[in-house]
């Protein structure tokens, strides 16, 4: 049986009209890897969208590993997020709704370590010539919100092993040529994406009655 990797990203929401992590996922979902078989999904970026996509991706393909990719647009760096916070800002979503309350699961710790390889994704995106750096703070949007769920998930009985969040800064929407800017580009995402999709594939067990 080959693994099974679900690479996730965000369509894009008030403030952001262009979000990159939906072309970083297209590349991402072309990357061959030995004995794996790749599933893609872009998230609207609102509550309901995760709360009712998720779960149902989850039962659909039973994912060995979840891959999320999320935009921080005054990030200026690859960051690779480490806990998922128990909190909600008081932002409207694509859909315009308002979350009610400032917790998503009342009386839970107000953080959660994510399950991931988190310093070998670090290298190998370092590796790869992006900068990046750990997080320990996905936010408090949807980005967040999904952390939250998908670290859930990969703490229950039979879910996926592992659960990672990559936050890219935001690109310019069509290819720019490189003129010692020290802006990252579509093209450095991609790589980054690639890097951190192989760290995960090598940190991934593989199911019983493989070798």
């Amino acid at each position: 049986m080959p693994a099974t990797i679900l690479i996730t990203g965000f369509g894009p929401f008030p403030g952001a009209p262009f979000n990159p992590t939906g072309p970083l996922v297209a590349h991402l979902a072309r990357t061959k890897l030995p004995r794996t078989k790749i599933v893609t999904h872009i998230f609207e970026t609102s509550y309901a969208a995760v709360d009712r996509d998720l779960p149902t991706l989850l039962k659909r393909h039973k994912p060995d590993a979840v891959l999320m990719f999320g935009l921080a647009s005054r990030a200026r760096i690859v960051r690779i997020e480490t806990r998922a916070q128990n909190a909600l800002a008081v932002l409207p979503d694509a859909t315009g709704k308002i979350p009610q309350r400032n917790a998503i699961a009342k009386g839970k710790p107000a953080a959660v370590p994510m399950a991931l390889p988190s310093h070998l994704m670090l290298q190998a995106v370092r590796k790869a010539g992006v900068r990046a750096r750990l997080s320990t703070d996905a936010g408090r949007y949807l980005c967040n919100y999904l952390c939250w769920h998908a670290t859930a998930a990969a703490t229950a009985k039979n879910g996926p092993q592992l659960a990672a969040f990559v936050h890219v800064p935001l690109v310019a929407e069509k290819p720019v040529r490189k003129t010692g800017s020290k802006k990252l580009t579509l093209e450095d995402l991609v790589r980054a994406g690639t890097a951190a999709l192989r760290a995960v594939h090598a940190t991934v067990k593989p199911k019983r009655g493989t070798i």
